[in-house]
């Protein structure tokens, strides 16, 4: 990886890179002739495709396009019973009615434990002709019990239980962390979240080494976990944007766009260095050069389907060899003047107990946590309408 800029002067090496990765700024009759289908050229590479949604019917079209797992979180879910009240709002109410005393909390996660459970099913082939690879469904954890490590590993552990192929989501902070070792350590496959950074994303990996070592040592049972370690790499450009900005500094357009990339390229080289059993997951897409950039490495991409959509639309072009190639040197010497960049980018940028505090940490956790609480609101609507 190319750490500083070589002084030489050159093209813009955003346009240049940007021209390099795509045919062309919109769909051509030329390239929809041709027939090119780049998300199912990228799943032929090493790289696998997984759809960053439960939706049944988007994951049933993702799967089309070649998509052999899915994620899911708070967010996310929420997303989906919204846009499927037809469906959701009777299921809820027949939930309720099957558990009269539970709250709507609690009902809430057990919609999102049949989304999961259904979903979980349509990736059962993939599951089992990868030997538990691919094929997985990500349920996370509910980010109220962010503090609580073994609250944590509870809810895992009940989670892993639904199906066979379910992969479990837990936090990259310090209390995560803890958590993840000991999930991996119960036979828990893992799917790390709020996880931004490469100094968040070699802890997890260690952690869940750590877990395996300990199976080991004990005997129990060995096999194929499929445990990946997500980078949320568009919400560590969102905040690497709001940090400059709130620093009021200028700098080139385009390159904040790269935070993200930048951080999964370094992570990768790593985890390809030191062999973790582990691999990394590029997801929170805000542009397509976290899909293109990475092809051909042997990790998870998981788009958004609209993203899928895009991707598809406009033929961006599909290099087995893209993951290899380093983000340009004066894009990156830029970034690494920025404190939070370094911050994100270095593998010592921070300790273990500056994961919590971190702005793309406490914004995203943030977030999740008003899902839950919307989710509870609308339970609330279906149990107790105001009309």
């Amino acid at each position: 990886m190319v750490r500083s800029a070589t002084g030489a002067e050159a093209p813009d090496p955003l346009e240049k890179t940007m021209s390099a990765t795509v045919t062309a700024d919109a769909p051509t009759a030329e390239a929809a002739s041709a027939g090119v289908e780049p998300l199912r050229a990228g799943a032929a590479t090493a790289t696998s495709l997984w759809n960053d949604s439960a939706d049944l019917e988007e994951l049933r079209r993702s799967i089309a396009f070649g998509a052999v797992g899915a994620t899911c979180n708070p967010v996310i879910a929420l997303t989906t019973i919204e846009k499927h009240l037809d469906v959701w709002g009777p299921r809820i109410a027949a939930l309720a009615e099957a558990h009269p005393t539970a709250g709507e909390s609690e009902l809430g996660w057990l919609a999102i434990e049949q989304m999961s459970i259904e979903a979980a099913e349509l990736l059962l082939p993939a599951f089992r002709a990868s030997g538990g690879r691919d094929g997985r469904l990500s349920v996370q954890t509910d980010p109220r019990l962010h503090r609580d490590a073994d609250a944590l590993v509870a809810q895992a552990v009940h989670f892993s239980e639904l199906a066979e192929n379910i992969i479990v989501k837990i936090p990259a902070t310090a209390t995560g962390i803890r958590a993840i070792e000991e999930a991996t350590y119960r036979g828990v496959s893992i799917n790390a979240t709020v996880s931004f950074t490469v100094a968040q994303a070699v802890a997890v990996a260690e952690a869940i080494e750590r877990g395996f070592d300990r199976r080991a040592a004990e005997g129990l049972p060995d096999h194929e976990f499929g445990s990946v370690v997500t980078i949320m790499g568009g919400r560590l450009d969102d905040w690497i944007k709001a940090s400059v900005a709130a620093d009021r500094r200028l700098v080139h357009p385009g390159h904040l766009d790269w935070a993200g990339v930048a951080a999964l390229k370094e992570a990768y080289r790593i985890f390809q260095e030191r062999g973790y059993r582990s691999r990394i997951l590029s997801a929170a897409f805000r542009n397509h050069l976290q899909w293109s950039e990475l092809v051909g490495g042997d990790l998870v991409v998981s788009p958004p389907f609209e993203w899928q959509l895009l991707i598809h639309e406009n033929r961006i072009e599909v290099d087995p060899a893209r993951i290899d190639v380093p983000v340009p040197a004066e894009i990156l010497a830029a970034l690494l003047e920025l404190p939070e960049f370094r911050r994100a980018y270095l593998e010592d940028g921070m300790t273990v107990d500056e994961f919590g505090s971190f702005g793309a940490t406490r914004r995203t956790l943030r977030q999740f946590l008003d899902a839950d609480a919307r989710l509870d609101a609308l339970v609330r609507e279906i149990l107790l309408p105001t009309i």
